[in-house]
């Protein structure tokens, strides 16, 4: 934790550690998401996401932003020196998130019912200790970013991520298997009866052909109330993976701490600058992290909203049932949402690395090099989520069919996330630009954007429900015009208060010729071997892997060539990404720059 080590880093180099983890982070998420929705289906899926965007909306409120809040608030005090009112922080935020957390893991549990109904309830109740855990997660990984060192974070998360995949698969499975251990699991007899253990519950009526020539059965009631047991069991092992999750973080991040102890307490110790009050600290510490929450909450509260309404007019207006509505909203969430953000953890990991430097330049009164920085981290998180964007779009089927093998709801999850692409841009520019205005101390401005644009969509989206058929397309159209609404409100504030005026043709012009001219390869690309391999609607695990991956690894090679060919990225900007001399390397060995 030697302050000259960290100088010696640029904010890009910890952003790219950050940036890896959480990329590694979804792509865990992604690959056990496979395994859990065979187990736990659509339905399961839906009770989860609908639980877990519940406990998100608390965690909001209660801890989500104090690794950020704690991250500006000490770093304003490491850049003039100050560590013991740094570690005085840091221990006063620690009592903080024990009253907060606490008070909030109890609102979760006896409040379930009030937040939300149907089965999703009991799944909600599982959520609560977690909420207590993250808050001291929170003030572990602020403390550490704010002295500009995000390998213990990039560690946690990837930890926090591997036994959350292990625990959400093993214990839906295991709960499935003891709860339901009574055999009365229904079966299709050949004479078309349904049995619950031996016995016939339903003579079933055939009610013509799905769309690939198969029966389609009705259900009787005790069979749909064993499918609900199934998908509840299910979403109830995969709350327990993500407070298993979190909980080995924090230990890992302790343990940390407890390394760095000795360090740390020389630094205080040495410090002679005036020690504030703890009443002081306290207020500093609320004076921050409440407009942090309201900002962080009001900005990510569009999805418990969406979810909301989407439930009450399909319950109410349109008829459908608890189970259907959880199986559509989860192919939505579960499958086509998880996919297009993985991109965007690369911007929340530029916004995360970017808030201690700009606090620090802001406190030293530096507005030219909050501007300076400002344009690096946006010139970096378009470089990647443009062609992020493109490639998603054009492989949304392949790659929706590679980690969700669900013939039933592979083509409408795959079209949701083709439409859901342009939001990687608009999402990854928004959390950039929030930051940017927290950290030059305009916390309230991010929370009047959120608030006006959270407006706006949710008109929109309630009329769409209510008025129009275009049912989970209407949750697009509502992601997308909330984004592109933030995107507009923050790029004019930050105009307003720091005088920044984005760069218009390196930053967004040269990275979508770029990624066009690569989308139109990678189509290309993938279709051409998977002709070749016999082609097929719903190709095999293998073969669908064989096309898709050359074609992602062909499209990143067109897309460098042509960033760089086209002047997008100078060799001072590439030596700044992380492993950015390899990449100079390379461009000069393609003779790309001289």
């Amino acid at each position: 934790m030697s302050s000259k080590s960290n100088d010696k880093n640029g904010f890009i180099i910890q952003a790219g550690i950050l940036a890896a983890a959480g990329i590694v982070c979804r792509i865990i998420g992604l690959l056990y998401r496979s395994p859990l929705s065979a187990v736990i289906g659509d339905e399961g899926n839906g009770y989860y996401q609908t639980a877990y965007n519940i406990y998100t909306m608390i965690l909001l409120i209660s801890s989500y932003s104090i690794p950020s809040a704690i991250s500006k608030v000490i770093a304003q005090k490491l850049s003039v020196h100050e560590y013991k009112n740094a570690h005085r922080i840091f221990k006063c935020a620690i009592w903080y998130v024990l009253i907060v957390g606490g008070l909030a893991s109890m609102l979760l549990f006896f409040g379930a019912g009030f937040l939300t109904k149907g089965p999703a309830v009991f799944v909600v109740r599982f959520f609560a200790p977690t909420i207590f855990l993250y808050g001291l997660l929170g003030v572990l990984r602020g403390y550490f970013q704010a002295h500009r060192t995000m390998v213990p974070t990039s560690v946690s998360q990837i930890l926090e991520q591997v036994l959350n995949a292990l625990v959400s698969i093993g214990a839906a499975y295991l709960l499935i298997i003891v709860m339901l251990s009574t055999g009365d699991r229904y079966t299709i007899n050949e004479d078309h009866s349904v049995s619950l253990g031996t016995k016939v519950v339903q003579e079933m009526a055939e009610t013509g052909l799905d769309e690939n020539g198969e029966v389609i059965f009705v259900l009787s009631q005790e069979q749909k109330a064993w499918n609900t047991k199934h998908a509840l069991y299910g979403a109830i092992g995969s709350a327990l993976g993500t407070g298993s999750g979190v909980l080995i973080a924090l230990v890992f991040m302790w343990g940390v701490y407890k390394i760095n102890q000795k360090t740390i307490r020389r630094r205080v110790e040495r410090d002679r600058h005036p020690v504030e009050s703890y009443g002081h600290v306290f207020r500093t510490i609320t004076g921050v992290v409440v407009p942090f929450i309201l900002s962080t909450a009001i900005y990510n509260l569009t999805t418990v909203v969406n979810q909301t309404i989407y439930t009450w007019i399909g319950s109410l207006q349109k008829g459908m049932e608890d189970s259907e509505i959880s199986t559509r909203y989860g192919i939505f969430s579960a499958k086509a949402v998880v996919i297009s953000k993985i991109p965007i953890a690369i911007s929340n990991a530029m916004a995360s690395a970017m808030l201690p430097s700009i606090a620090g330049l802001v406190e030293k009164k530096d507005m030219a090099g909050a501007r300076k920085k400002t344009a690096q981290a946006v010139k970096t998180t378009m470089f990647i989520s443009i062609p992020a964007a493109v490639g998603i779009g054009v492989l949304a089927r392949p790659i929706t069919w590679f980690l969700f093998r669900q013939k039933a709801s592979v083509d409408t999850a795959a079209r949701l996330l083709q439409l859901l692409a342009v939001t990687i841009v608009l999402y990854s520019l928004s959390t950039l630009t929030n930051t940017v205005l927290q950290g030059i101390g305009r916390v309230k401005t991010p929370v009047r954007n959120a608030g006006a644009a959270l407006v706006i969509e949710t008109v929109i989206i309630a009329g769409l429900l209510y008025f129009t058929e275009l049912d989970l397309y209407a949750l697009v159209i509502a992601e997308i015009i909330y984004s592109g609404c933030m995107c507009i409100f923050n790029q004019i504030s930050i105009r307003k208060y720091m005088g920044y005026r984005q760069e218009m043709i390196t930053t967004f012009g040269i990275p979508a010729i770029a990624s066009l001219v690569m989308g139109i390869v990678v189509y290309g690309t993938y279709y051409g071997i998977h002709m070749a391999l016999g082609g097929g609607e719903y190709p095999s695990g293998l073969k669908n892997a064989l096309a898709l991956f050359p074609a992602i690894l062909v499209g990143c090679v067109v897309y460098f060539v042509l960033e760089i060919a086209l002047k997008g990225m100078k060799e001072n900007e590439l030596r700044a990404l992380p492993k950015g001399h390899l990449l100079v390397k390379l461009a000069k060995k393609l003779r790309l720059m001289k």
